[in-house]
This record gives C-alpha cells, structure tokens and sequence, in this order.
C-alpha cells in the first residue's frame, strides 16, 4: 500500500498501529510499534532510533564482543531506522496493525554497510549501473508440529508431534489437516502483499512449502523475512508451532530455501538465447560464477551450526558443485524455458538470510560474467557419489575459514562486511563449543 493509502486507513480507523520492522544479521524482523497517529506525523517522514547493538546480538540478544560496528567501548550509541515508503503493507493476522521495512543509517545519514538490506542493495546496484534488473523468487519449506511454541519451549523440543503422521509430499488427504491454518497463511500472505501461489506438502512427516510470485532482490527478501515472521504468528495462533530449522531431526530430510534467479533487460530474459533455444552466453558465465564461488560464499547460505546437517547424500539437499536440466542431485539445477529459463540454487537452507543470499548470488554471477567463465557441460547422473565433484563445505567452521580468506568476497562485499559476518559466525561457533548437549548426555552420563 502506499503512503496516501496507509493514512485514508489509519483516517478510516482501519489501521490504528504501525510495526517499524528492519532485518537483523539473521534475517529477523527487529523494531518498534507505533500509534499510527504519531507514525504519520513523526515517524513517516524522520524515522526513528533504535540501539546499534541490533546487529551485534545473538539469538538471545546478548551483546556480543569485538565487533568495531557498536560495542561497549562506544556505548552502543543509535542507528536510524529509515522507514521504506515502497514497504508498507497491512497484516492482516494482527489486529488493525501495518508494517514497514526499514533501513539502517548512520548518523551522518551514510547506510550501514553491514546491514544485511544494504549488502543486498549494493548488488542490485551493481547490476543497475549495467542496465539489467533481477528476477528472483525463494522457496522455503518448514515443519509443522501440534504444540504450541510455549508448550514446545516447556519441554525443551522434546517429543514434538510432526502434524501428519507420515510423508506428505504432493499429498491432498494428510495436508487437509492442516487446511485451515494453510488457507489463513495462503490467503494473509497475499493480502499483506507476499503474493502466494501454492502450498503442499513436502517428502517429511508434518513438512509444507509455500511458494510466492518472483520479484526483484530486495522487495523478494522483504517478502521471504516478513513470510517467515509471519508464518510463525499465524501458527501461534492455531494452536501450532513450526520451524525453518535447516535440519531439525537426523532421520528427516532438511528445510530447503531453493532460490530461483535470471537477469532482464528491456523486458528479455537475458539467460535465454532464443536463436539457440538454450541457455546465453552471459547465462553460462553467470553460472560459471556461481560454481567457482559458492563454496566460499556458503556461509550466506548456510549461516548456522544446523545448517551442515543439511548437506547429506540422497536427502534432496546439495553436497557437490555441479549443474544440471532438471536433476536433484546437484547444487544448480536449471529449469523452464524462454522467459521462464532460469537456475536453481539449491544451496540455501530455510535458515539463510535471504537478503545475503540473493547478495551472494548476484555478486558471484557478476564474478563469473567478469571474468569470461563457463559453467561447462551440464552434468548427468548421481552427484552425490561422485568424488570428481568438489565438495561443499562440511561445517561452519570451514566456510566461516572459507568466507574469511576469500579474496573475492572482500572485493564484492568489502572487508568490514567480511569481518563483520566471520565474527558473528565464529562467536556462534564459540558458543556451540562450549554447550554440552542431549548428544554428550546419553553417550557418556553413565557409560565412560
């Protein structure tokens, strides 16, 4: 909705409350609710502030040290939130409420480069000043279980019963359980402006996916963080909880976010050559990049200590670098044809954060373009098994090593940026080192 919209409804009594949401490093909305009144008057048109530390928090909101961003050093002074006037939407889930999706600046009004909206913005404008737009579309899948996030939290994610009690993928009989809170996601998404097109179910006990329509990389991003967000409130409200945990048990398959990408310039795909009827030249080189510079940049698209157990043979999730028409072994697979050409990553798990993925992705491709690569014959058989094919990154810790001494992700992304994203993953990695485990208890509490 736009502005002139947002204030005949907040006029009209329709709307009367204003979430002021940005994304933080793990792809969280973050911020403040407003009466609409003051919004409007204030907010609207000068922001408002919100403590830097947002973005140097852990999941549980502890400061977090070493960061040169905000630290206790220079007090965790403020960030600007600047609201997006292209980002407002209704929720229609909560009551007489609206969102917008806001960047961080500076108090010089600079953005902050290390915010995840901005690394994607500065990738979408380095295929501008070329000429070319990007079409992008996210697809992610999650579990659904009958407790509620409370009732799961209880019992320390124990026990948790999957809403369907086998595999569901493709079927119409299991998911009808599940109908009324799919139905309130599918019709709220599209209301609130995440135009959906379908949900199914997925190969695992009580697993869904929901596809929306493509967009360009930033409102696609805004679209996948607020659906996520959403998601999880609606399911709330059925008495349900879900999550988009990469792996969230050893003997089911993952939660994919497979990103689907082309470039366009005056309405064409570039990625299709129609005098061929095959994938174009800038296509092969834009891919060539994804398959050189993926394995260092997989820390954008598997941020956590989950994420690698993910990555298992014959679980419908990638292990190797290679492309393909149409096989699910391989990290890209390549589907449509003419303006609907276009590769899928495969890579992603439903943990990334989008705006660094789609970052990620673009600034590999644009690797690839500048520097003349091919992406080679397409690849035919079973990846998993095949030792020619390098590997992805095995755990955090190796592409977090990956990431950081990657001279070609501190020329895309810049190194405050690079340093910025290797410290909060290996502060995450610290953390995880340090836990003892349900895995440690039953191995040794009696028997060593």
């Amino acid at each position: 909705m736009t502005l002139t919209q947002l204030k005949a409804a907040v006029k009209s009594g329709a709307i009367d409350t204003i979430l002021v949401a940005a994304p933080d490093p793990f792809g969280r909305l973050v911020g403040k609710r407003f009466r609409a009144d003051y919004f409007l008057d204030a907010v609207a048109k000068n922001g408002t502030h919100g403590c830097n530390y947002l973005l140097t928090v852990n999941l549980e909101m502890d400061p977090l040290d070493g960061f040169q961003l905000a630290n206790w050093e220079s007090g965790f002074g403020d960030f600007e939130l600047r609201p997006d006037p292209g980002t407002f939407r209704i929720l229609p889930w909560q009551t007489a409420s609206a969102l917008v999706i806001c960047d961080f600046h500076r108090h010089d009004g600079g953005q902050v480069a290390e915010a995840p909206r901005t690394v994607l913005h500065r990738q979408v404008e380095r295929l501008a000043a070329q000429g070319m737009t990007c079409e992008c579309a996210t697809e992610l899948e999650f579990y659904l279980f009958n407790q509620t996030y409370h009732a799961a939290f209880a019992t320390g994610y124990r026990d948790l019963q999957p809403s369907s009690d086998y595999r569901i993928d493709y079927h119409l009989l299991q998911p009808t359980r599940d109908e009324p809170m799919m139905r309130a996601i599918r019709n709220g998404m599209t209301a609130a402006g995440v135009p959906v097109e379908s949900s199914k179910g997925e190969w695992s006990r009580g697993q869904h996916e929901i596809n929306f329509t493509h967009a360009q990389p930033v409102p696609m991003a805004d679209m996948h963080v607020l659906f996520k967000h959403g998601v999880k409130e609606i399911a709330e409200q059925h008495g349900k909880s879900v999550t988009f945990m990469a792996k969230y048990a050893p003997t089911e398959a993952g939660n994919s976010c497979h990103i689907h990408l082309s470039l366009w310039k005056g309405g064409r795909n570039l990625f299709w050559d129609p005098k061929t009827s095959a994938g174009s030249k800038l296509f092969r080189q834009f891919l060539g990049g994804w398959l050189k510079y993926s394995p260092e940049l997989c820390l954008f698209y598997a941020p956590t200590i989950n994420s690698y157990k993910r990555y298992q043979a014959a679980s419908w999730a990638p292990t190797r670098m290679a492309w393909s028409t149409d096989n699910r072994t391989c990290g890209f697979r390549v589907v449509g044809h003419g303006g609907s050409f276009r590769p899928e990553n495969r890579m992603p798990g439903a943990d990334a954060n989008p705006y660094l993925a789609l970052a990620a992705m673009i600034a590999a491709g644009l690797a690839g373009v500048e520097e003349g690569l091919d992406c080679g014959e397409a690849y035919s058989g079973n990846a998993y098994i095949d030792p020619k094919l390098t590997r992805l990154p095995s755990s955090l810790r190796d592409a977090t090593d990956l990431f950081s001494g990657s001279t070609f992700a501190r020329k895309a992304f810049g190194d405050p940026v690079v340093d910025f994203y290797t410290h909060h993953a290996r502060l995450e990695i610290e953390a995880f080192g340090s836990a003892v485990t349900d895995w440690e208890k039953q191995r040794y509490f009696e028997r060593i």
